[in-house]
């Protein structure tokens, strides 16, 4: 059995998170110890079920680093940081917040931590366990449409008032685009960037640099074209994935909030009539029900992890040509190779 420690108690951690694993909790108790979750942010405030600690070594001291699931929720600008202490620690099995990092100088500096200390990590893009995404995945691999051409995602939702509050995430890529990306990798292979925009977002006479949303033009090694689109400053919610095949277009629609856990297929062929489907969809609880599951295994298993390194590495490239001064770390992208196979 498992005990939780949940670091960073901001927005993923207090309102994502710990609503999530309190589902998972009370739908296969077997999986936890005894005791309430455990929780650590200096910045926090109290968070209701969660016990809270002053320092991440008096929580190691509380409950054992060997069975603990640590959710790292904190900004991803010094992941490779936290997760360096948390090894240190003896904390092995670590559920980490989207982005995995913010770069690949980062991203390469995880790799190293990952051999190092044998961290098994899993990186909460909910798409990846989503209903929805088991349902276009299996479309695309049963070939029932023909092939598939295309790829376009909308994300789009007013953000000006956590953005203003809180500028947490060096820009808009690294907000809501990491969802698609990871999704349009598990569907289409990896990918070469030919295009990537930013936008201010302005609010009044205050205005924030590549904040205002993300667009993101992939073309896939296998062919596939894909466009991604974040509008931070829209008037209204919408996580919309559109998938051209060669003979139906599927429009599938996300969640767009917790308040909310149902998703939409419509399946348009030729000369028929579109068919909708609208069923339950809480992506974050299966999840982190299916990272508990295989952590209470004791053995480290295959997961998708490459896939995040992949969109990591997009991410880094888009970043890269929108940014005045690019640059191009080599010894990152070395080390970034190996992350996979280690």
């Amino acid at each position: 059995m498992l005990h939780t420690l949940i670091v960073g108690l901001g927005r993923a951690g207090r309102g994502l998170h710990a609503p999530s694993l309190a589902k998972v909790r009370a739908a296969a108790p077997a999986l936890f110890a005894p005791g309430p979750v455990m929780g650590h942010d200096p910045h926090a405030g109290e968070v209701d079920g969660v016990l809270r600690f002053s320092s991440l070594e008096e929580a190691a001291r509380h409950r054992p680093p060997r069975d603990t699931v640590v959710h790292l929720c904190t900004p991803p600008r010094q992941r490779a940081r936290s997760l360096e202490r948390l090894a240190r620690l003896g904390y092995h099995r670590i559920i980490v917040e989207k982005p995995l990092a913010p770069d690949l100088v980062e991203l390469a500096a995880i790799a190293r931590l990952r051999r190092r200390w044998d961290l098994d990590l899993t990186v909460t893009t909910p798409w990846s366990a989503s209903t929805l995404s088991a349902r276009l995945l299996g479309i695309r691999r049963s070939q029932t449409f023909g092939a598939l051409r295309a790829i376009t995602v909308f994300q789009h939702k007013p953000r000006f008032s956590r953005t203003l509050e809180s500028p947490v995430h060096p820009t808009a890529f690294d907000i809501e685009v990491p969802h698609a990306l990871a999704m349009a990798v598990t569907l289409a292979g990896g990918a070469d960037v030919v295009a990537a925009e930013l936008d201010d977002m302005v609010l009044g006479r205050t205005r924030l640099p590549g904040l205002g949303g993300a667009r993101l033009d992939l073309v896939h090694h296998t062919g596939v074209r894909t466009r991604i689109e974040s509008d931070l400053t829209a008037p209204l919610r919408e996580r919309r994935i559109v998938l051209e095949f060669d003979e139906a277009v599927l429009t599938g629609h996300y969640p767009c909030s917790e308040a909310d856990h149902t998703a939409q297929l419509m399946v348009t062929v030729p000369g028929e009539e579109p068919v909708r489907s609208i069923f339950v969809d809480d992506a974050l609880t299966e999840l982190l029900h299916s990272c508990y599951a295989r952590y209470s295994r004791h053995r480290q298993e295959p997961g998708d992890l490459p896939v995040h390194v992949e969109a990591v590495r997009l991410l880094s490239e888009a970043k890269n040509r929108c940014s005045p001064q690019p640059y191009s770390p080599l010894t990152a992208r070395r080390e970034v190779a190996d992350v996979v196979g280690a």
